[in-house]
This record gives structure tokens, sequence and C-alpha cells, in this order.
């Protein structure tokens, strides 16, 4: 089984590739055995190549908006077509392999195309309710569709992955408060920036005081409350098959920590988690989990 890479997706649809960064999940596909890891290299291709669809102002011409939908349209009839057996270009053998092999619901993948779309036609969110329905459709979906790769046992492993999903998601809200206020998105709830007493207006002045801390602080404890409520969900006995995920669970902890330090003053330097820690919690992560199934096996 090979992996799909973006210049694939790219031929097939007859556009340019795009240049996809390296991201912190990648850290995580390491660890997993060869069919694994090609399966979920195809996931996060495939992922990152709808995500980038939809990249750029949300305010663009009405041409190029049209472009966009129709493109994700042709995806959406894709993924139609390889869950009944129609499509036939092998650009997208190692996609319909992934689908095939891990028996992937199709609704996943439909879910996620429809969660990307409406980054082209909502730039706001009055309600947390709102953005978790958003949170789950581009995060936790990828989650769901990973442990299906993983190997999974438990019904409640799923609540697991929806549950991490928005944990991770909320983080990278948190991070990307300037990058994403500079494309024109805000996808701080407005009832939280009511709450604090911090406007729009003071986000687009970039205004660094204690209602902004505040705010952010609101936002780090709801998504330490999804870390907590994940790990909680998971059995002791998934651990092993869902270890890459608690790698994620690890570094986006990380990451949620650093943003901490800096007090929430995300309008600076782009907050991140250096390469060489990743390795390290990589490490430790797999160290913690293998000698956590060795006293569960003894204890049998």
């Amino acid at each position: 089984m090979n992996y799909i890479t973006p210049i694939e997706l790219a031929m097939f649809e007859e556009v340019e590739p795009p240049q996809l960064e390296r991201s912190n999940f990648s850290y995580s596909f390491l660890l997993l055995p060869k069919e694994q890891r090609y399966a979920i290299n195809s996931l996060y291709y495939f992922c990152s190549y709808i995500d980038d669809i939809v990249d750029g102002k949300p305010n663009a011409d009405q041409k190029i908006l049209k472009q966009k939908h129709e493109r994700l349209d042709l995806w959406v009839k894709v993924i139609e077509a390889i869950y009944q057996g129609k499509e036939s270009s092998k650009l997208l053998s190692p996609l319909k392999l992934l689908v095939q092999r891990f028996a992937i619901p199709k609704q996943y993948f439909l879910t996620l195309i429809d969660g990307c779309r409406r980054d082209l036609i909502q730039k706001r969110y009055d309600t947390f309710e709102e953005l978790k329905d958003y949170c789950y459709s581009v995060a936790s979906v990828v989650g769901l569709i990973t442990i299906e790769i993983f190997g999974h046992k438990y019904e409640e492993t799923k609540n697991y992955a929806i549950n991490l999903g928005y944990a991770l998601q909320l983080t990278n809200i948190m991070r990307d408060v300037k990058f994403d206020k500079d494309r024109g998105y805000l996808y701080l709830p407005k009832e939280d920036l009511d709450r604090f007493g911090y406007s729009e207006s003071d986000l687009q002045r970039e205004k660094y005081n204690q209602n902004f801390y505040e705010l952010m602080s609101f936002q780090a404890d709801r998504a330490r409350e999804y870390y907590h409520k994940a790990r909680q969900l998971l059995r002791p006995d998934e651990r092993a098959a869902c270890l890459s995920a608690e790698v994620m669970d690890a570094i986006y902890y990380r990451l949620l920590e650093k943003i901490e330090l800096k007090e929430f003053n995300v309008f600076e330097k782009k907050i991140r988690v250096a390469t060489t820690h990743k390795l390290i919690i990589t490490l430790k992560q797999w160290l913690s989990t293998k000698m956590f199934v060795s006293r569960l096996k003894k204890n049998k």
C-alpha cells in the first residue's frame, strides 16, 4: 500500500500542487506500522489538500469563490464514486485502498468537506455550540477516521476521538488568533467576547489587555476540559492502538502550555513547539505507553 500525495491529487484535478507545511501530526505517524503509516499519510495529505482549496481571504471575489465551491463539489463526487466502486483513476488508488482496507464510513469524508466549505461562507461564530459543530466537522471527524486506521475495540473510543478533536482544534484557534484575524476570520465565539468585554475592533487593533487575557484564559480552560474528557474515555487496553493519538494529545497540550506561558500574547511571534521538543515528546509517549502496556499484560 502506497500513500497519496498533494501532487497526485493536483494532477487528478489538473491544478498546481499546493505547498503544504509540515504538521504537528506528522510526528505521531513515525510510530505506526508501515501500512497504517501510509494510510494516515494519505488521510493527512487529503485533508490538507481540501483545506488548501478553501484557504485565503473569505472576501475573495465571486469568481474565485465559485471556483472553490466547484472544486469541493468535484471531491464530493469523487468520494461518492469511490464508495460506489466507479472511480477508476490510478492517481487516486491509495485513497481508494484507504477506504477499502479500513472500511472508513463515507459520511466522515463528506462531513470533512462540508466543514472546510463552511470557511467559504462563514467568518464568525456567535456561540460556542456553533463553533463546536465546526470543530467536529474539521477536526473530530478526522480523529474518527484515524481510529478506524489504528483499529479500536470499543464504541467509547469514538467519543475519545471526538473530544480530542475538539481539544486540538480549540488549541489551534487560540494559537492562530492573529493569523486568522489577518485572513478575515474570527473563531472566538461572540458570546465569549461579549462576556469578557473584548470587542472585535479591539482584536483588529491587536489590543492586548486584561480583558483579552481573561478571554483567552477561558478558552484555555475549555480546551483543557476536552483534553481531560478525552483521556478519561480512552480505555487502558486501547492505549497501544491509539499511541499516535496520544502523541498528538501530548504535543498540542504542550502547545497550550506554551500559549499560557506567553500569557496569551498571540499577537507577537507565532507560538510553536520546537522540533526537538516534539521528538522528545514522541519518544516519552512511546516509552510511557510501552511500559504501561507491559504492566497491563503482567497484571492479567
